[in-house]
């Protein structure tokens, strides 16, 4: 039998790695032990964060993931991993910078060494897009799973039965997506309302041309390769949710400090984390002993698109947001376990 360590063991030696990295690079900036214990500090709360927030993502990962071959969910745990720490976690913010502030990539890299703060406040200045192209994304991915005729199994039976129903209905995932953003534009003050406006029309393109491509890939070839072609189109998807799901992350860990490279030590912690836990999902076939498991990953989805689009607006506290999703996917799992128990007692 697989044990839990088998799944974690590369996680875990890459935490003990990050966070000497955080107390050396916390020493070498403020050349002081309690700055080096304040960096090894904020790196182990980034890395719970990123956690705490990406628990959905890894469910959400875990149910794309188990239709792919072996090959495919191993190039996720080692490709993946390479796009989602160096891409999001280091990449982004720098594109960022460099696109808000009209500078180069190296000047960018630059400036967050030496001005941890002015890097900051770029970043803070380009929020509102970023939270409207994130929102909208994921958004579409938690309506796509409710709005879907062919989804048999209800956790809230009166909401979900309802959008399921409306499935009939071509296009109605995005009439309500554009409505909910159009809401929110017109709340915005002039100078940001069209920069959310556009962010979310890039949000909702990017999720149709991904369904596109999957769909290319999945229908593309004989029969003799479509498991690898359709594995490439999950792969593409999943990439594209990891960085959706980053997006908050990423934004979030500027809070806690302003340093680029102690947030990609602590995040990137954290994504080894997610990564390993969809596997372990896949593996053990959980979401087919907890029913219901899924079903809150979605519920936690839909409420982080609705919190992103509200962080346009207002400062909503990453950890509130953790809060409802480890809340949601507590609830369904408490449900998962009541209908398991249910069930024995009818045999």
């Amino acid at each position: 039998m697989t044990t839990l360590f088998h799944y974690f063991r590369w996680p875990i030696a890459l935490t003990v790695l990050g966070l000497i990295l955080s107390f050396l690079l916390g020493y070498w900036t403020e050349n002081t032990l309690a700055g080096a214990l304040s960096f090894l500090l904020i790196g182990t709360v980034l890395a719970i964060l990123e956690i705490s927030l990406s628990f959905d993502n890894a469910i959400v990962n875990a149910n794309k993931l188990k239709d792919m071959t072996p090959e495919w969910q191993q190039r996720f745990l080692t490709w993946g991993i390479l796009i989602a720490v160096f891409g999001m976690r280091i990449v982004f913010p720098l594109a960022v910078v460099v696109v808000a502030a009209h500078i180069g990539p190296w000047q960018a890299i630059v400036l967050a060494a030496s001005e941890p703060q002015e890097y900051a406040r770029i970043m803070d200045g380009a929020h509102v897009s970023i939270s409207a192209f994130g929102g909208t994304f994921l958004m579409m991915v938690a309506l796509s799973y409710f709005i879907d005729k062919d989804k048999e199994v209800d956790w809230v039976r009166a909401i979900e039965a309802r959008l399921r129903s409306w499935a009939t209905i071509r296009g109605l995932e995005i009439a309500l997506v554009l409505c909910i953003a159009l809401a929110f534009t017109v709340s915005l003050p002039p100078e940001d309302s069209v920069n959310f406006l556009f962010a979310s029309v890039c949000g909702l393109l990017t999720f149709l041309l991904v369904e596109l491509v999957g769909q290319i890939l999945d229908s593309a070839g004989d029969a003799q390769n479509m498991a690898a072609q359709g594995g490439l189109g999950a792969f593409l998807y999943l990439e594209v949710l990891d960085a959706s799901f980053s997006f908050d992350g990423v934004i979030g860990a500027f809070a806690l400090t302003q340093n680029l490279f102690l947030i990609a030590i602590g995040l990137g912690i954290g994504a080894f984390y997610v990564r390993s836990m969809t596997i372990m999902l896949v593996h053990k076939e959980t979401l087919t002993q907890f029913r219901y498991l899924e079903h809150g990953a979605f519920y936690s989805i839909l409420a982080l698109s609705l919190i992103m689009f509200g962080n346009s607006i207002w400062h909503i506290p990453e950890m509130f947001t953790g809060l409802i999703g480890a809340g949601l996917i507590g609830l369904a799992l408490l449900s998962s376990l009541r209908h398991n128990r249910a069930a024995i007692a009818d045999r």
